[in-house]
């Protein structure tokens, strides 16, 4: 008799009676009985192909035993094949695994190359413009600047410059002669005390809990020694934050971290206390996530350390909910005074709004409020919906917000006409990773960029994407202190640093080849889209760009007339009834 017995393992009873005893996880009972006549499906040369393994080591554990009176180290083979004969029993009397019971034992190879495709793909089969989310050339250049290492490229570009979505910036004959190597915008409406001089690219939104402390440490390392600044995402300002002194944009999301009273609302005494330390240069108020817009997020209960907890003002070891909307504020109105309020609470420092951007008619009616209550806001960043999380649905990342071009299209349209883009301050967010995509979203309308993602890699991230898991190869999305281990936050700091700087010494080329000085010269006639495999057209002859207070003389002119009309100062729901107005216009109008 041969028996395994083990808790939800395989137990194999007599196997020179009639029938066999397996147990099987999941499975009601204790032990399901196994007949002969259940092996029929494993008879002929088709069955036996399918069983070969289980065959194969059955064989062998035969011959093991019979060569065991030359000597018994012969029996050692057990070991190994006994445990495979095992293993081919439970899969053939398992009722889960449809592929693992007509393929017992070779069907789980399939699972084992599942588990190593992606490491096959990225290291092997990968083209260097194939990969996903970010391209092997992306990621190469990111590495490439981060170590200070040789960021050129020989023989000419890999792009294919036919294809429809090649797109490409014009320069001049009398390129510029001095650029500005470290170019800055001043964020900060006339509403505001004490306006913030912001790098043109700094690191985006990630929170600390979605990262690391040593990977939040190395980015703020980053941001101190570049003096360009760090968004801390909504998770609250940890010590890890505060630690090496760079510049922090504190974001608030709609669970109000670091800043909420018992029930999870906005505290502004709580809000005071941090808001009024000197390294919080400004204050942005997260509306929504290009990654996953309109879905809040959960931090599970398993991951509320005890130093999560106390960064973000919550209990230890429950969940931490960030609800799907704001409960300080309900309407266009009651944000800018939520904004205002904040605004007066951090000591007059500059306060604006993140979003992904959907309904058009409600980016609309933010500009009716500014106009309404005169009320400004002191910045706005448009993030697009290919930006990245550790976790979301895939038909929110797939399917749901409006990609960063054509989001900050919108936005810069409706400031423009709304006349109010000489006091708001715009910028974008969105996979941007080199001089190029920072070029082409200022050339757009935006005053500067940030990035997230990007910096991961210019700390060590190698696009394992197991960021939800906890189980991050490198040490940046996990709160394994083991796994951290490999994170040195001097070395990786210094990194982050020379991205930055070695990214604004590209931007510097680019705008002195278009014959500028500032990057902020740049305007969409400098951006060239390929339209089809015959024609490429300047981006502002691909979508329309409104002139200045276009939306307040003449509405019925622009491609926004029904989002315009939709739009209500003291509402974010519409108007009008969209569907009745939307159905009876012209078809050929454009968006």
């Amino acid at each position: 008799m041969l028996a395994l017995a083990a808790k939800r393992t395989c137990v194999v009873h007599d196997v020179f009676k009639s029938f066999l005893i397996v147990k099987i996880p999941g499975w009601r009972g204790d032990c399901v009985p196994m007949s002969i006549s259940d092996f029929q499906a494993y008879t002929g040369l088709n069955g036996l192909k399918r069983a070969l393994i289980p065959l194969v080591a059955a064989c062998a554990s035969i011959g093991f035993v019979a060569l065991s009176w030359a000597g018994t180290w012969w029996l050692i083979g057990l070991v190994f094949s006994l445990p495979v004969v095992v293993l081919g029993l439970y899969d053939m009397r398992q009722r889960r695994w449809t592929i693992i019971r007509n393929y017992p034992v070779a069907g789980r190879l399939r699972w084992l190359f599942y588990d190593l495709r992606p490491y096959l793909r990225a290291y092997i089969v990968e083209g260097d413009e194939e990969g996903k989310p970010y391209s092997y050339e992306a990621r190469r250049l990111v590495y490439a600047r981060s170590e200070r290492s040789s960021d050129t490229h020989p023989f000419g570009t890999e792009l294919d410059v036919d294809s429809a979505d090649y797109n490409w910036l014009t320069h001049s004959i009398a390129p510029g002669e001095q650029p500005d190597r470290k170019p800055r915008v001043e964020i900060g409406s006339p509403q505001c005390s004490r306006p913030y001089s912001a790098s043109v690219f700094n690191i985006s939104a990630m929170s600390f809990g979605a990262l690391s402390a040593a990977a939040v440490e190395a980015l703020n390392k980053g941001a101190s020694i570049g003096d360009f600044y760090h968004d801390t995402g909504e998770g609250g300002i940890s010590r890890y934050h505060l630690k090496h002194g760079g510049d922090l944009v504190w974001e608030i999301g709609s669970g109000y971290f670091g800043c909420r009273d018992e029930e999870g609302h906005f505290d502004p005494d709580l809000f005071r206390e941090q808001a009024q330390q000197d390294q919080v240069k400004m204050v942005e108020i997260k509306l929504s996530q290009g990654a996953k817009p309109g879905h809040g997020g959960l931090l599970p209960a398993a991951k509320v350390t005890r130093e999560i907890a106390e960064t973000r003002k919550v209990p230890v070891g429950e969940d931490c909910l960030s609800p799907r909307g704001h409960s300080a504020f309900a309407t266009p109105v009651e944000m800018l005074e939520f904004a205002a309020a904040m605004r007066d609470l951090s000591d007059g420092k500059p306060v604006g709004i993140k979003l992904c951007v959907g309904h058009i008619h409600e980016v609309m009616a933010v500009m009716k409020a500014m106009l309404k209550t005169g009320i400004l806001l002191d910045f706005i960043v448009v993030d697009g919906a290919e930006g990245g999380t550790g976790a979301a649905p895939l038909e929110l990342s797939n399917h749901v917000g409006m990609p960063l071009k054509e989001g900050l299209i919108v936005v810069r349209n409706a400031l423009v006409g709304a006349g109010l883009r000489d006091k708001v301050r715009l910028a974008a967010s969105g996979k941007i990773y080199s001089a190029a995509g920072v070029a082409e979203c200022l050339a757009i309308g935006a005053d500067w960029c940030n990035a997230a993602r990007a910096f991961l890699f210019s700390i060590g991230c190698i696009q394992a994407q197991r960021c939800h898991t906890g189980t991050c190869p490198t040490g940046i999305t996990t709160q394994d202190p083991r796994r951290q281990y490999g994170l040195v936050v001097d070395v990786q700091g210094q990194r982050a640093a020379n991205f930055h700087a070695k990214t604004l010494d590209a931007l510097a080329d680019v705008v002195a080849a278009a014959g500028l000085t500032h990057p902020g010269e740049l305007q969409p006639h400098h951006v060239y889209h390929r339209v089809s495999a015959n024609q490429s057209l300047p981006i502002d002859r691909i979508w329309q760009f409104l002139p200045d207070n276009a939306l307040l003389e003449v509405p019925e002119e622009t491609p926004y007339a029904h989002w315009w009309r939709a739009a209500d100062a003291d509402s974010f729901q519409p108007a009008i009834q969209l569907d009745r107005v939307r159905n009876t216009a012209p078809r050929n109008q454009p968006e």
